[in-house]
């Protein structure tokens, strides 16, 4: 019997314009004007550093680390707040939320740091939904790659795999690694929004 839906944050329930502002934007823009170089040129630099270190590395998602590495003049909450008013809930997302939570406990299990997700609960008004919310980089200081991350979420709230469930848009860290753990997993994404998923669950 389930007893637990587990959501991802980004690109399942919130939009992915605010994170994409945030670091394809807003970084290079401070790049630009610390080492005075054109926009263009400095989104260059900067994606090239971001794919030096790929998703699969903690580092990837430290926006602090970034900061200290590319030396910026900014302080990462005022980055985050010069594009909060992106940040948006997708579709149906607080709709489906509504429909599950008398019937489950909702949790909420992110790959992103603390910093972006209490930004991301702050201006869309869904933290209350929420049991528990799980950072994999900031509270456990792994990727969602890693198994553990769903073993700690497993122990931490004494649910055996099959009685949990777990949403998300990521193939490998959304799907294929919490299946194969035996917990009940859904991808978001092409024609599968969270409105046909909810209505099988």
């Amino acid at each position: 019997m389930k007893r637990v839906i587990s959501f991802d944050l980004d690109g399942t329930l919130v939009a992915a314009e605010f994170g994409d502002l945030v670091w394809n934007q807003g970084i290079p823009i401070e790049f630009a004007k610390k080492y005075g170089i054109p926009f263009e040129k400095a989104k260059g630099i900067v994606i090239s550093e971001y794919e030096s270190i790929g998703d699969e590395n903690i580092l990837w998602y430290d926006i602090e680390y970034w900061i200290r590495r590319m030396r910026l003049d900014i302080q990462a909450e005022e980055l985050l707040d010069r594009y909060a008013s992106h940040i948006r809930l997708v579709d149906g997302a607080k709709e489906a939320l509504y429909q599950l939570k008398d019937r489950f406990l909702l949790i909420l299990s992110s790959n992103a740091s603390r910093i972006f997700v209490e930004k991301e609960l702050k201006h869309t008004g869904i933290a209350h939904f929420f049991t528990h919310i799980f950072s994999a980089t900031s509270d456990f200081k792994i990727v969602k790659k890693d198994k553990a991350f769903y073993e700690k979420i497993l122990d931490i709230l004494c649910l055996r795999a099959e009685e949990m469930v777990h949403i998300g848009d990521h193939p490998i860290f959304d799907y294929e690694v919490p299946k194969s753990l035996g917990i009940e997993s859904y991808l978001v994404g092409g024609k599968r929004g969270l409105r046909e998923i909810i209505d099988v669950l």
